[in-house]
């Protein structure tokens, strides 16, 4: 009876959250409330009896991804209005669809595969915490080596897309700024 009450409540809870992180146009408002939902989450995995992975959720994607988010959102002007260029939406349908098959095709083909042996059997009376890193560093290691080298690389292009947009602005700032500098030296000249 309890599982079920805490389950709906946390249910509840992180929907609500996020959102919140959805519809809200305050950034901070935004970054507080995913935070919460990601919270909510670990609370999913402490009722389930999986601690290690309900602190990982905590840890990693609370305090060091919403860390990182909020270190981003100190780079851009959230107040002023955002205008999308409209591209090709078959481009991106299709680039889009072709990289959800081939990360689903990735991460399945070790769990489809009869092939795989783990090199470590499973040990009796082993913790939580040693059996996730049994099964992830055995029979999972190639689709967690593909989604670090995935993340590494959306962190680079975000990185190079937001140094290129930051580069332009603050060109363009000074510019501008230097214009009225300029006109200022004349006016006092004069």
């Amino acid at each position: 009876m309890f599982e079920a009450v805490a389950f709906y409540l946390f249910a509840f809870l992180t929907i609500a959250m996020f959102y919140i992180t959805v519809t809200t146009s305050q950034a901070l408002y935004a970054l507080t409330a995913l935070a919460a939902g990601m919270i909510f989450i670990s609370a999913f995995f402490f009722i389930l009896g999986a601690d290690f992975l309900g602190a990982v959720q905590i840890i990693v994607y609370t305090g060091a991804v919403m860390a990182l988010y909020a270190f981003g959102m100190m780079f851009f002007d959230t107040t002023r209005e955002v205008k999308e260029k409209k591209g090709n939406k078959f481009i991106v349908v299709g680039l889009a669809t072709l990289a959800a098959v081939m990360v689903v095709a990735i991460f399945m083909a070790p769990i489809v595969s009869t092939n795989m042996v783990a090199f470590y059997p499973m040990i009796e009376g082993a913790g939580n915490t040693q059996t996730v890193g049994l099964v992830l560093f055995t029979k999972y290691l190639i689709p967690f080596e593909v989604a670090a080298v995935m993340l590494l690389v959306a962190m680079v292009a975000g990185i190079v897309l937001a140094g290129k947009k930051m580069d332009l602005s603050l060109t363009l700032m000074n510019a501008e700024q230097i214009k009225e500098i300029e006109d200022k030296d004349k006016k006092v000249l004069s």
